[in-house]
């Protein structure tokens, strides 16, 4: 496009200097006022009959029209032959408003002229004489003004000179004084969608004659973000380069590794990309906008595809957002926001982009609740897997009968507590062991042959190993009775030195958190009429420890072998028997019945167990 030529005073002629496309292709009437339809056409209907209001506040991002639709506004105001509110744009007074030269038109910088002398200039100047019909004050920014200067502008807002329009433009209108609003009409200015960018920019290419390599429009309609005049600016930064810059591979590169959750090759792309002239917070914005774009993707695949969505780039997204799974997507997104904010105060926003990284990369490193749920998602693909896993070949009768057969335990040496492996701990690792190796057809089994339970329900059905043990015991003569006596009657007496050698490293690391809170403070006193006797520090904790009593019957119960009652004092108030050893008593069925409890005493995960009830209020064990 050849740029037109000026004429000087000498009489020769002389190219005009080159103009910025967003400069050249201003909108000068208000049809040509992209995607602010809402706005143009209120404003023309006012124009049209008559009814402009004396004051206006436009309000939106950056680009999008707010200055160039208050200059329309004044042409209109002041043309000599409009039509059904369009400024011609050939007479004296259209030309001079383009030009700036007009005096009907005065334009004021708030964010540089932000003091109370210069709104009271320009009020003092507002009731001068104009030459056309309307003198109009555009005030740019004006959430910068100070607030003595918007209160000198205030009253003049209030009660203004018949001739005169304020329009006030803002990005920020929550900054403007709620007074100042309130005697304005407010128009909303909105960011442009791809679509009405992307045929902005054709237009103004095929008009211009530009040659623009190929996706220049694509990656202009991503930097500009809803904005016509960034998206201008890299249109015009694409036509000077002549060569449209993949940044892809950096990204691509960096989302691989978040999605293999391989730390190491993150930061190695991440450090590739710094090296390679990448700004951190420009990289986050990238990051965020393909993540983003490729979740959208997911989510919504009939829905009409983005401008970032277009081309290698929009497939390449895509996938990455399908290996990383709709969860991890909305994670990433959240955690490169947090860190694109906290970047702008950062002494050095690598650092803070890297920990981000880290954090989405590597969920251990990360003690949120939404980390935590993104490790349970892990572990139910996990065991998804394993359910729809064949199960292993069966093995034959010899096999089956030999892993059936459990070696017996050699007996403990007199006057300790046999070991927790032992097949007499009913509620432990026997009875946990016994569920899992029971066939996978018999009765009450859920789960599939060859799969162990989940963790929750292994604790809860362990737990109540020993009313189901208590129940296929005989409690008359026989064999297996029998045998239960003889054991107990050779068994060591019961003795306070085992229950303290037990207590502390055995059985109340084994409680739960509540319980063990409640009887970590006392101490075994010692054997009075066959019940160990367990002081506690005053009369309060006594009677608060009560209610969880039977748990912690059960817990010695199993970990001895045999019925072991408890009872709990005040230990500055029990005085001390005469400390004799009484034999323990026989191990009917009906005496190893835990007493009812409001749960079933857990095993050794009981901690991990209720740190992830906490975590996830109303959740349940399966």
């Amino acid at each position: 496009m050849t740029p037109p030529e000026v004429r000087t005073s000498g009489g020769s002629t002389q190219e005009r200097p080159y103009q910025s496309l967003y400069r050249r292709y201003r909108p000068q009437r208000f049809s040509e006022v992209r995607g602010q339809e809402h706005v143009t056409r209120s404003l023309r209907n006012a124009v049209r009959d008559g009814r402009v209001g004396h004051a206006y506040l436009f309000s939106g991002p950056r680009g999008t029209g707010k200055t160039s639709t208050a200059r329309i506004l004044a042409k209109a105001l002041n043309c000599a032959a409009p039509a059904e509110g369009e400024p011609c744009g050939t007479c004296d007074s259209c030309r001079s408003i383009v030009a700036g030269t007009s005096f009907d038109v005065h334009e004021l910088d708030a964010a540089s002229n932000n003091g109370v002398e210069a709104m009271r200039d320009l009020v003092a100047r507002a009731v001068l004489a104009t030459p056309g019909r309307w003198k109009v004050y555009i005030v740019d920014e004006v959430h910068m003004l100070s607030t003595a200067a918007s209160n000198a502008l205030l009253k003049t807002l209030e009660e203004p000179p018949a001739h005169v329009v304020f329009v006030l433009a803002t990005t920020d209108p929550q900054k403007v004084l709620p007074t100042i609003r309130s005697r304005t009409q407010h128009f909303e200015f909105h960011l442009l969608d791809d679509q009405v960018l992307g045929r902005l920019l054709d237009d103004v290419v095929r008009d211009a004659g530009l040659d623009l390599p190929e996706g220049g429009i694509g990656l202009a309609v991503r930097r500009g973000r809803g904005s016509a005049r960034d998206a201008l600016s890299t249109l015009d930064q694409v036509v000077a380069g002549g060569v449209v810059e993949d940044d892809s591979d950096d990204l691509a590169a960096l989302l691989a590794g978040v999605s293999a959750r391989d730390t190491g090759a993150t930061l190695a792309a991440l450090d590739a990309a710094i090296r390679g002239g990448r700004d951190p917070q420009q990289l986050a914005v990238d990051l965020v906008e393909r993540l983003r774009a490729g979740f959208l993707a997911l989510v919504a695949p009939g829905a009409p595809r983005p401008a970032s969505l277009v081309g290698t780039a929009g497939s390449a997204s895509v996938e990455e957002a399908r290996k990383l799974g709709t969860a991890r997507c909305v994670r990433a997104i959240e955690l490169l926001g947090a860190a694109i904010v906290a970047m702008r105060d950062s002494p050095d926003p690598r650092i803070t982009l890297e920990v981000a990284l880290v954090r989405v990369a590597h969920p251990e490193a990360d003690e949120s609740v939404e980390s935590l749920l993104d490790r349970l998602a892990g572990l139910e693909r996990r065991l998804e897997r394993l359910e729809h896993a064949s199960p292993g070949p069966a093995s034959g009768p010899a096999e089956q009968a030999a892993s059936t057969q459990t070696p017996t335990p050699s007996a403990p040496p007199p006057g300790q507590p046999p070991p927790r492996d032992s097949p007499r701990t009913a509620g432990g690792r026997a009875v946990l062991g016994a569920y899992r190796n029971r066939p996978a057809d018999a009765p009450g089994t859920d789960r599939p042959a060859g799969t162990a339970p989940a963790a929750g329900a292994a604790n809860a059905r362990a737990a109540q190993g020993v009313e189901a043990v208590a129940q296929t015991t005989p409690t008359t003569g026989g064999g297996e009775a029998a045998g239960a006596g003889a054991e107990a009657a050779t068994a060591p007496p019961l003795e306070r030195d085992a229950l303290v050698a037990a207590w502390g490293d055995h059985i109340l690391v084994g409680l739960r958190p509540k319980v063990r809170a409640y009887y970590q403070a006392g101490r075994f006193l010692g054997v009075e009429g066959g019940r160990a006797v367990f002081g506690l520090p005053n009369a309060v904790h006594v009677s608060q420890a009560e209610p969880l009593r039977a748990e912690v019957v059960a817990a010695l119960s199993a970990y001895f072998g045999r019925r072991v009652e408890l009872h709990l004092v005040v230990e500055g108030d029990w005085q001390d028997g005469p400390g004799e050893a009484v034999a323990p008593e026989p191990l009917p069925s009906a005496d190893l019945a835990p007493e009812p409890v409001p749960e079933p005493p857990p095993s050794g995960l009981s901690w991990e167990e209720d740190r992830l009830l906490k975590a996830f209020p109303g959740a349940e064990e399966v």
